[in-house]
């Protein structure tokens, strides 16, 4: 499975492949306060994708980071992935968290996974059927992470592409929270941006609820000078940069990472440059 994306009459004909995994990324809660439906309804045989609870980093005050190679494995394993496997992630938004599921399966070294394009809204717009979410057991796969470090950035790295300028850093967020003229979500933290940013709202690569078509996010991209340059997504707290590291991937062949502690961590460490506009 070579796609990124795959539509829900793809995925509906294939449900019944021996191989394929359906994992829901849903969120329960989120800092935006976008409403969610379908709770407690899943895509037949989902397994739930627990990003906040078994797959973001343990020992940190930072939200949605990034997992150890080993922890991750092992809880992959639990719901019964395999290295063979093939692993299509939804979300009940449409398009919203589970790009950073494709992602954080892309860093650990498996590359034939896809996003659900619509995911379950679209999926039930469709007229397929649903199922009541059924959290079972499966038996252990043999799941192997392996770690591609290309895949993301931290803090230092930022700092150092300061001076360097070597990587176009584009964030995901609103205007209003780039531009530092509309409050964060998280109320400690101060809005405005990274120097040398490029703000490209995650909603621009969107629409109701699916990804555009390669033609528009060709259009959207090609406003910004990319060049050659490699590109870091950023965001809030590392999931809608991976809403448009999705969208570059479909259309552009630059290297790509994510600043995975995107500006929950930049804007609550001391001394940090921050800009407004």
């Amino acid at each position: 499975m070579k796609k990124t994306i795959v539509s829900v009459k793809w995925l509906y004909k294939n449900l019944n492949d021996p191989n394929l995994i359906i994992l829901d990324a849903s969120q329960t809660e989120n800092k935006q306060g976008i409403k969610t439906e379908f709770d407690g309804w899943q895509i037949p045989n989902a397994r739930f994708f627990d990003l906040k609870n078994n797959f973001s980093k343990k020992d940190t005050e930072m939200p949605n980071m990034l997992p150890n190679p080993e922890g991750f494995e092992t809880e992959v394993r639990k719901l019964g992935i395999n290295k063979s496997s093939k692993i299509v992630v939804y979300d009940n938004l449409g398009i919203y968290t589970s790009p950073r599921v494709w992602w954080m399966f892309k860093i650990m070294g498996h590359k034939n996974i896809a996003v659900l394009n619509g995911g379950l809204p679209e999926w039930v717009k469709n007229g397929f059927e649903t199922e009541k979410i059924q959290n079972k057991k499966y038996p252990v796969g043999d799941f192997e992470a392996t770690f591609k470090p290309i895949l993301v950035k931290n803090m230092e790295d930022i700092k150092t592409n300061l001076k360097t300028k070597s990587a176009i850093v584009i964030d995901a967020r609103s205007e209003g929270r780039f531009n530092g003229t509309a409050p964060d979500p998280r109320p400690t933290l101060k809005s405005g941006h990274i120097p040398n940013t490029i703000n490209l709202p995650y909603t621009k690569v969107l629409n109701n609820g699916k990804l555009k078509s390669k033609e528009k996010l060709v259009q959207l991209f090609s406003e910004i000078e990319l060049d050659n340059n490699p590109l870091i997504f950023s965001c809030g707290s590392g999931i809608t940069a991976c809403i448009l590291h999705l969208a570059a991937e479909e259309v552009i062949k630059n290297e790509k990472a994510v600043y995975d502690g995107s500006w929950t961590e930049w804007a609550s460490t001391k001394n940090n440059p921050i800009e407004t506009t």
